[in-house]
């Protein structure tokens, strides 16, 4: 569904790449995660290959359309959820999704049935100006949908919603991906990625630093840790100790023989800390790219 060869970008047109030499792949009907801090190029990247950014240097094929030319018929066949939700203000939910479908050359899905799935039905005749934040990115996800996109672009899809909300939004991305739709999802968080992803392309710095599904990532570069709490000097003390390091090891079996334990239970390396051991960065740095 999505081809991406040799693709570089500068936004002063100059030798400072905000994305360099990027090059992948995504296979119909895969949730593929771009992954990455702050900066990394992710936004970039989704804004050449959606057609909001021109395309500079390299080929996009998207949905069997070469980027690099325009195509609105491509635009039927695609839905983007943007991080910041770009609504109409002065109009109600209901307004917004109807003047949205407007645009397409093909049918669209009932608004209030969209409404209902995120949870928003109740404000439907409620202007999009008075959302909160999170009401607005409920509502900007549910306007991605109303196409029935083929290839669907999420940009933080779980961002500021509460954890009730934010499970009910993954959902509905795992029920559309079974029905056949292919999501790219941008996210710097690793959990979301980790629990939806088929595979998933870490970018640091505007570059790709590797592809792969999270489990054969936890396998090659993973360790496993064996989270312990116990009582030194009449305070509870918590420790993580690696199962792979000697020195932890040793550090752990004399907790065990010196100290009472409270609790201990043994557990695998997230993603997040396995796209730290691979880049050497962290997920909270930078501004957005």
């Amino acid at each position: 569904m999505i081809k991406v060869k040799n693709l570089y970008h500068s936004y002063n047109k100059d030798n400072k790449y905000a994305i360099y030499d990027v090059n992948f792949e995504v296979e119909k009907g895969e949730v593929f995660g771009f992954l990455g801090p702050s900066g990394a190029g992710k936004s970039t990247t989704q804004s050449i290959i959606t057609g909001l950014l021109p395309l500079q240097q390299g080929t996009v094929e998207v949905a069997g359309y070469n980027i690099g030319r325009a195509h609105l018929k491509m635009y039927n066949r695609i839905g983007v959820s943007f991080e910041i939700a770009n609504l109409y203000s002065k109009m109600t939910a209901l307004e917004n999704l109807r003047f949205y479908a407007s645009m397409f050359d093909v049918p669209t899905l009932n608004p209030i049935e969209l409404l209902t799935l995120v949870g928003l039905e109740g404000s439907a005749s409620k202007k999009a100006g008075a959302f909160s934040k999170g009401m607005k990115q409920r509502l900007n996800f549910a306007r991605s949908m109303i196409n029935s996109p083929e290839l669907w672009f999420l940009d933080e899809p779980t961002s500021g919603l509460d954890p009730a909300i934010a499970e009910q939004i993954k959902d509905v991305i795992r029920e559309q991906n079974q029905k056949g739709v292919t999501v790219f999802l941008t996210t710097h968080n690793m959990f979301i990625a980790d629990d939806l992803c088929d595979r998933v392309a870490f970018i640091v710095d505007g570059e790709i630093k590797l592809i792969d599904s999270p489990k054969e990532l936890k396998i090659k570069f993973g360790q496993h840790f064996v989270d312990v709490e116990y009582v030194k000097d009449g305070q509870i003390v918590s420790s993580s100790l690696s199962t792979e390091d000697a020195s932890e090891r040793s550090q752990l079996a004399h907790i065990i023989t010196n100290y009472q334990i409270r609790t201990m239970h043994t557990k695998e390396a997230t993603l997040e800390q396995i796209f730290i051991k691979v880049t050497g960065k962290g997920l909270g740095m930078g501004e957005t790219i």
